[in-house]
């Protein structure tokens, strides 16, 4: 069977191969590329406790990505999840208290990104030679702290790219601000704006958009694509953890065969967690998606109440990677709810655009917390979550981490379900030290970026990794900062299109 790709928005758009949607990034009309029908998985569960990371990634890619032949698959998995991963698990699955971690900070940026992102390039590189593409590849990307940082590492002097990343001055934490400006690679290309995430990622969309600068390009040889979840090559390999921590826990004894099982997600862009949603379309037993947010907590009222509405405050929280109040995926999930109807989602899209809201009725909000529970963590409640979960456990966890860890409690009191809870570990806490420290000892920190590392190691003793190790002696590469106004100006002076 081969499997198309068609745009969330526009019902007469043409189709396109997963290769094609790869390369593409983001539909023309503004839509994000979906499957035009249900993906086969040729995964059963029986298999999972026996399987490799690398042989789950296998079979899930194959059912997605149809026109990439085995060998052209096995290739990028190899070149993905290797040594660079500091966990032969490459995605492990961990117990403290009452419940499983499920690690993805084991990779070269430690943090969940990465899982999609040293994947991506590879399966960029074989769909442009796959349909002759002869352009250079531009990866346009804003990131709210993670995302530039693992696409750059992916990307870097990967033949035939450049890649562009933009990120909210202040508005992350120093560890993910170093990691970003001390980027190595001739093709690498990092830019502050004055600004926050929504409005990075707003004008990244316009810029993809903008019909008359994307000719423009085309006439240099250029050609946009994306490394943010929009793309459906950045997403589909997120499919594959859920799947393998299933297996692990089977494995390890802690589940029967068919048991159901609770994932509770830390979630702004919307990513992983509808990775979690494709996952249990696909046969995995999970019963529900905790979708947990901080104090910017749009998602939290969609969920409860069926209206998105982004007209509130933007909060700078400390936990930035979620500080998100346009959650891009959702728009995905919401062409499923509407029984993917292309011209409602672009009706809701619009609203969202114009009037800053978009509502569902009772009936598809009924549908979607069928599979989906949402609750949010205060700044509070977020410090609270790492103090107790070190204090009764030894396990240091970071702030995104003990958002998802403080939506699972509220879960359980609420529902009374004691289902194994499995939460989604996005980062290292050595990417946010500052705000484990002053959680843990409940004083302020003084210490800032670096120095902050080398006070938590000396509290919790967990091994230095070496993507942090690195930055110690690493040379400042990037500089620039702009208004969000000027962000397509950088880009212009980058690629000398002026």
């Amino acid at each position: 069977m081969t499997l198309n790709y068609r745009s969330t928005r526009d019902p007469q758009a043409a189709t396109l191969t997963a290769s094609q949607a790869i390369l593409q990034g983001l539909s023309p009309d503004g839509g994000l590329y979906v499957p035009t029908e249900a993906p086969v998985l040729d995964l059963p569960l029986a298999d999972l406790p026996a399987m490799s990371y690398q042989e789950v990634a296998f079979r899930v890619l194959k059912a997605f990505l149809t026109d990439f032949t085995d060998e052209e698959l096995r290739d990028c998995i190899a070149a993905a999840y290797n040594d660079t991963f500091d966990d032969a698990a490459i995605a492990p699955v961990s117990h403290h208290g009452d419940d499983y971690y499920l690690e993805l900070f084991h990779g070269p940026t430690i943090a969940f990104k990465d899982l999609a992102l040293q994947m991506l390039p590879h399966l960029m590189t074989v769909a442009a030679k796959k349909n002759h593409f002869s352009k250079e590849t531009v990866i346009l990307t804003a990131t709210s702290g993670d995302t530039g940082k693992a696409a750059m590492a992916g990307f870097e002097d990967v033949a035939g790219t450049k890649i562009i990343v933009f990120y909210p001055n202040n508005g992350v934490s120093p560890i993910q601000e170093r990691q970003m400006i001390t980027q190595t690679g001739d093709n690498t290309y990092v830019v502050a704006i004055n600004g926050n995430f929504d409005e990075a990622q707003t004008n990244v969309k316009e810029i993809f958009n903008d019909k008359a600068f994307a000719a423009q390009l085309a006439e240099n040889g250029f050609q946009f694509s994306s490394a943010n979840s929009i793309n459906i090559g950045r997403l589909v390999p997120q499919v594959a953890y859920y799947f393998s921590a299933y297996g692990q826990l089977v494995a390890t004894g802690q589940l029967q065969l068919g048991d159901t099982v609770n994932f509770s997600v830390p979630t702004g862009n919307f990513g992983d967690i509808l990775a979690g949603f494709y996952a249990k379309q696909l046969g995995l037993p999970i019963h529900k998606l905790i979708c947990a947010s901080n104090d910017n907590n749009v998602l939290t009222d969609f969920f409860n109440t069926g209206v998105y509405n982004r007209k509130r405050p933007f909060k700078t929280t400390m936990s930035p990677s979620m500080d998100i109040l346009v959650s891009s995926n959702l728009e995905r999930l919401l062409f499923h709810a509407l029984d993917d109807s292309a011209s409602q989602t672009a009706e809701k899209m619009h609203a969202l655009e114009t009037a800053g809201q978009y509502s569902v009725s009772p009936e598809i909000l009924t549908g979607l917390q069928t599979d989906f529970w949402a609750g949010y963590a205060t700044a509070a409640a977020d410090k609270q979550a790492i103090s107790d979960v070190y204090h009764q456990t030894n396990f240091a966890i970071d702030p995104h981490t003990a958002v998802a860890k403080a939506a699972a409690d509220q879960y359980r009191t609420a529902e009374s379900d004691n289902r194994p809870m499995v939460i989604v570990s996005t980062a290292s806490p050595y990417k946010f030290p500052n705000a484990v420290l002053a959680a843990i000892e409940d004083t302020p920190v003084t210490a800032d970026g670096l120095a902050a590392v080398t006070q938590l190691h000396d509290l919790v003793g967990v091994p230095l990794p070496p993507a942090i190790k690195r930055l110690f002696d690493a040379e400042v590469r990037h500089h620039q900062t702009v208004p969000p106004g000027d962000m397509q100006h950088a880009i212009r002076e980058i690629l000398h299109i002026i």
